[in-house]
């Protein structure tokens, strides 16, 4: 993917602070942003700030700030690698001669691998967490409510098997019951009550075409 078609993918915005003009630096951020873009293809947009360290006597002379923004939510990655981290990943003995020693677009360029590596890394688990979230979503079955008896707090689920479902108001998740109508779909749990099956976790689920026994 190139960074026109990963434009087109979502909006990517590069912001280098303290003025600088690093049109290398724009490439290779263009290059780590594709690649996440080929992992997960819901990313809404990226935005990505370098900037100098203050510290850089102690660290890497640059601070790299990923900002993704995901259905749901968003990412966000402060990456300022130390030398003695660096000096981990490099095996090196003699960091801060070693590192010092480096041209400032190759210290650049680690800082911008290892922050995208970590977004990377957040973005694995974020997607990891969405994929389970929607397999619990579709193994919950779902219903329509065949009788409803508002003034009393319960009513009856009918299943696409032709089994009616008892539930109560206080099973209807996020004060949903007064929403409720005959015919409304919904998803639920079913658990064994003192007069048969019962629903719990009652959830109005998004619109279906949910076809039920004749």
């Amino acid at each position: 993917m190139n960074p026109a078609e990963l434009m087109t993918k979502f909006p990517l915005q590069i912001t280098f602070r303290d003025g600088q003009d690093l049109p290398e630096a724009d490439l290779w951020i263009r290059s780590e942003a594709a690649k996440l873009a080929a992992f997960y293809q819901r990313i809404m947009s990226c935005r990505v700030a370098i900037g100098t360290s203050r510290r850089h006597r102690q660290g890497s002379p640059y601070h790299v700030r990923i900002d993704l923004t995901v259905p749901g939510g968003e990412i966000v990655v402060k990456h300022e690698p130390t030398l003695r981290t660096r000096a981990r990943q490099l095996g090196e003995t003699e960091t801060k001669k070693h590192l010092e020693a480096r041209k400032t677009h190759k210290q650049l360029r680690l800082a911008i691998n290892d922050a995208f590596k970590a977004a990377g890394r957040r973005l694995q688990d974020y997607a990891r967490r969405q994929r389970g979230d929607v397999k619990l979503r579709q193994s919950r079955p779902l219903a329509k409510v065949n009788q409803l008896f508002a003034d009393k707090g319960y009513g009856f689920l009918i299943t696409p098997e032709g089994r009616d479902i008892y539930f109560h108001k206080d099973s209807v998740l996020n004060r949903g019951f007064g929403r409720l109508r005959v015919g409304t779909t919904v998803s639920f749990a079913e658990e064994q009550g003192e007069k048969g099956p019962q629903a719990s976790s009652v959830r109005i689920a998004a619109k279906h075409g949910l076809r039920l026994a004749a």
